[in-house]
């Protein structure tokens, strides 16, 4: 009688490694093994429309064929590791990066790595804002030692390729928006957050996307501040706030030159 345990190695074997052999033996008399492609093609079948639901530009992009090999394919190397398939599909991108029958695609990893930050951001947990009540009560010598939090649908996406641009034109089907497009038109610096309204995702320049990153990464506003120096800093940083893209603080040691005030908008 086969424990658990080597009951799920010789299902995970039949159904990821396509070696029968192991579960073949443990059934019951008289089934035949081929019963066992029932429970894989089920297992490649559900998986494969999971990387659909994340990646739906990509999918459209290669077309539905294209898409199930390669499907199949990752799924093979990149088994999933939990049963909640919302959060499978993470190595997808650079497993496309690195295929190639698709390296005349060359924005393909690129569009995939923004449609990962949008199926995180319309995943990611419901959190409370930051209470700004909060940082208006620390005092002057601890302001320059916040550290933020980010949201947890807040992602940050650096596309060598306009991946915004064609992901948009992909998904409402915009033939004329498709046609204009220049791959030439990069980088993209990309901001993707989940709002009210659903979620969204806007360019950010230079200077924003270096604000956003270190704010994001938990630099403290010391460093943040002294690196961003002279670039509408108070501004950026209000707007953030503004927009509810953090859900806590915590404060670095003790070791940093204190910063005039915080914007206005925690006074």
């Amino acid at each position: 009688m086969p424990t658990l345990l080597e009951l799920q190695r010789a299902m995970r074997a039949s159904l990821v490694d396509r070696d029968d052999g192991a579960a073949a033996a443990m059934l019951a008399e008289n089934v035949p093994s081929d019963r066992l492609n029932i429970y894989r093609n089920t297992f490649v079948t559900g998986v494969t429309k999971a990387l659909r639901l994340s990646y739906p530009a990509v999918h459209r992009l290669v077309g539905a064929d294209f898409f199930e090999g390669v499907a199949g394919l990752f799924i093979a190397r990149h088994p999933p590791r939990s049963a909640y398939l919302d959060e499978y599909g993470a190595e997808f991108p650079e497993f496309l990066r690195n295929f190639q029958p698709a390296a005349s695609l060359v924005y393909l990893a690129d569009v995939a790595r923004l449609e990962w930050a949008v199926s995180r951001a319309i995943h990611a947990a419901d959190v409370e804002p930051l209470d700004l009540v909060r940082l208006s009560a620390l005092p002057p010598e601890d302001q320059s030692r916040v550290c933020f939090v980010p949201h947890p649908s807040i992602g940050l996406v650096h596309t060598d390729y306009p991946a915004d641009v064609i992901w948009r034109g992909v998904l409402s089907a915009d033939d004329a928006a498709l046609a204009g497009i220049d791959l030439d038109d990069g980088p993209a610096r990309l901001l993707v957050e989940r709002r009210a309204t659903g979620v969204e995702v806007s360019r950010l320049d230079d200077t924003a996307w270096r604000f956003a990153t270190m704010l994001c990464e938990g630099r403290s506003l010391a460093t943040v501040f002294g690196a961003a120096a002279d670039t509408g800093g108070d501004a950026l940083l209000a707007e953030y706030l503004a927009a509810g893209r953090f859900v806590d603080f915590r404060l670095a040691p003790a070791e940093f030159t204190v910063l005039t005030t915080l914007p206005e908008i925690v006074s």
